[in-house]
């Protein structure tokens, strides 16, 4: 009897061991066979359809990012109208386009759609025709560093947004961070080489693991126009950096240039808007500094048919914790979630501190202009409210980075509640020299309709415009693309 359990757990294990070699032959025979190419990629191919002719596994994830569905505790992938659920921000943008039109950005398979989309890019004649510079599209699709080639870096910066609007037609993706021929890592866009280069270094001799952060880096980050270098008048995409990535660093190269991104409307200070320092704040991060770069929790890797590979959908850790978050902390999923919002909450309750603190100032300067404050009062009031505005919107338009790095967030948000009461204090000793010791009456915003009203906007001149480039340039635009990409092949 033992003899034939024997034999039989033998040959149950032969079976096994047989199934396993020939699992194992075959994903070996798949990986061998899986990325021949099919295709000759040409340089400056902006369209990802044909890059996913080589590479079907990555295109197929890249396409999942049309999927708006997720949602954590404060931000998603879906449409989302940061103004109507915080009017304070239309107020604090006053007399610049971010005031008409703010919504939480998508992914990346919407970049095109939504700046056409946006009333930011709006003028005299509606958008499309406005007064917004080319290098507003510098982020938007892989056709940028193709134009960049054809007609020279500083040409495609020069012009207005319309100008290349049908020119620009394919979403972010394949050709914006690889190289055709090798797949290697590459950056396709000449303001973060330049910026290495303003502090010395060279952007040539990052590792593999670094550049999987820095071609994140190319657009997720701070940056000016800077119409004075290298060519005069013309609006060259920068990224402040040549002091340092900090937000004290960059306030200073600010301010030494005299640099403002618009006059606000009703405080008359010389104001900066913050874009989206995402890669500086993770830097200071205890993730950077282990060495996690933002592919590793952003596009973690995945597993399909023996082939591994990076997940090319990219969306926040917390939609897919299992192969983000988990692979390096083994903690139970929830604990590694409400930890996240524990962190977010707690910074988002003084962030919101300092946006009242700030409508105030706003308010209250305006107040004081009219009352017949000179400039010479005005100026260490308004400067205070730049840079503690410039804090402010430095913590909150990263995006992630209550989570990236908590702890300087947080003492960027503190610093800017300091900045903006001394401000605030200043103020009141300025309405007591001018004789006014009145309550300050202040406007009620409840809702983006009530803000947009009290800083003068109309609404309804914007959308009509709006309406009227869908209509009438945009089908232009895309039926110009789709002839131009036809002729390729």
């Amino acid at each position: 009897m033992k003899n034939w359990l024997l034999f039989i757990a033998t040959v149950i294990i032969v079976v096994l061991l047989s199934m396993l070699a020939n699992s194992i032959m075959s994903r070996k025979a798949e990986a061998s066979f899986a990325y021949q190419p099919t295709r000759e990629i040409k340089q400056n191919e902006p369209r990802n359809q044909v890059w996913g002719e080589n590479y079907p596994r990555q295109y197929q994830s890249f396409m999942q990012t049309a999927d708006t569905t997720f949602k954590s505790m404060y931000l998603g992938s879906g449409l989302t109208d940061a103004l109507e659920e915080n009017p304070k921000l239309v107020v604090l943008w006053a007399g610049y386009g971010f005031s008409k039109d703010y919504n939480q950005p998508r992914g990346h398979y919407y970049a095109v759609e939504d700046i056409h989309n946006t009333l930011r890019t709006g003028g005299p004649t509606g958008p499309g025709t406005g007064p917004m510079p080319s290098t507003c599209w510098t982020c938007k699709s892989p056709d940028v560093p193709r134009m960049m080639n054809e007609i020279g870096i500083a040409e495609f910066y020069s012009g207005k947004w319309a100008d290349k609007g049908e020119e620009i037609n394919n979403a972010i993706g394949c050709a914006d961070c690889h190289n055709p021929k090798t797949m290697a890592l590459s950056i396709s866009r000449p303001a973060l080489i330049e910026a290495f280069e303003s502090m010395g270094k060279n952007i040539n001799e990052a590792s593999h693991q670094e550049m999987r952060s820095l071609v994140c880096a190319q657009c997720h980050v701070e940056y000016y126009f800077n119409k004075k270098s290298p060519k005069e008048g013309v609006p060259y995409l920068t990224f402040p950096w040549k002091n340092g990535t900090s937000v004290e660093a960059m306030e200073e190269y600010y301010d030494e240039l005299e640099f403002k991104d618009w006059t606000h409307k009703i405080s008359k200070a010389p104001m900066l808007k913050t874009q989206h320092p995402g890669y500086e704040l993770f830097q200071t991060g205890v993730h950077a500094k282990r060495g996690v770069s933002c592919a590793d929790c952003h596009m973690p890797y995945k597993t399909e048919g023996g082939q591994k590979f990076t997940d090319h959908h990219i969306k926040s850790p917390l939609a897919n914790p299992a192969n983000s978050c988990q692979v390096c902390h083994r903690e139970n999923q929830q604990d590694l979630m409400t930890d996240v919002y524990e962190r977010q909450t707690k910074i988002k309750q003084n962030q919101a501190k300092l946006e009242e603190i700030l409508v105030r100032l706003h308010v209250e300067a305006g107040k004081a202009w009219d009352l017949g404050a000179s400039e010479e009062q005005m100026k260490d009031i308004l400067m205070d409210i730049r840079h503690a505005q410039w804090r402010w919107d430095f913590s909150v338009a990263s995006h992630g980075g209550q989570f990236h790095s908590p702890v300087e967030v947080s003492r960027i948000v503190s610093t800017a509640i300091n900045i903006g009461q001394e401000g605030r204090i200043k103020l009141a000793r300025l309405f007591a020299d001018l004789g006014y010791n009145k309550p300050i009456d202040y406007p009620d915003i409840a809702t983006k309709a009530k803000a947009q009203a009290y800083i003068g906007l109309d609404m309804e001149k914007l959308e009509a415009e709006k309406a009227t480039f869908k209509k009438e340039l945009l089908p232009k635009w895309m039926k110009a693309a789709e002839e131009r990409e036809a002729s390729w092949d």
